[in-house]
């Protein structure tokens, strides 16, 4: 027994994304717990619960709308992050990882959302 939500590739790496996220925000000043860290949290968990909460008991247009919040949530990540390396919190080799990875993210995500009608 599942959630059809649970199926799908862009939940599935938005939950890995997500949690990339969090593991990185820890080693933040603590300074930034209330600033950055809470920020690129809530963004980065906020993919995975728009995908999921726009699959169910939704009409299309509201699926559509609820992909939007998670590519929003997705920009959100990609400023956080550039604000991240301009601190200096993170190895430059993480920030493309992870750019490439919410880059990716985005596309994928941005495709599903046109695939459903209008």
């Amino acid at each position: 027994m599942k959630f059809k939500f649970e199926d799908l590739l862009i939940w599935q790496k938005a939950m890995l994304l997500a949690e990339e996220i969090n593991h990185l925000s820890n080693k933040f000043p603590k300074s930034e717990i209330y600033n950055l860290s809470s920020q690129i949290r809530q963004a980065s968990d906020s993919i995975a619960l728009n995908i999921s909460e726009g699959s169910i008991l939704q009409s299309d247009a509201e699926y559509r709308k609820f992909l939007t919040y998670s590519i929003r949530s997705i920009a959100e990540v990609i400023t956080c992050l550039h604000k991240t390396k301009n601190r200096n919190y993170i190895l430059e080799e993480e920030f493309f990882k992870l750019y490439k990875d919410s880059f990716d993210l985005m596309n994928m995500t941005i495709a599903f959302r046109n695939r459903i009608k209008n």
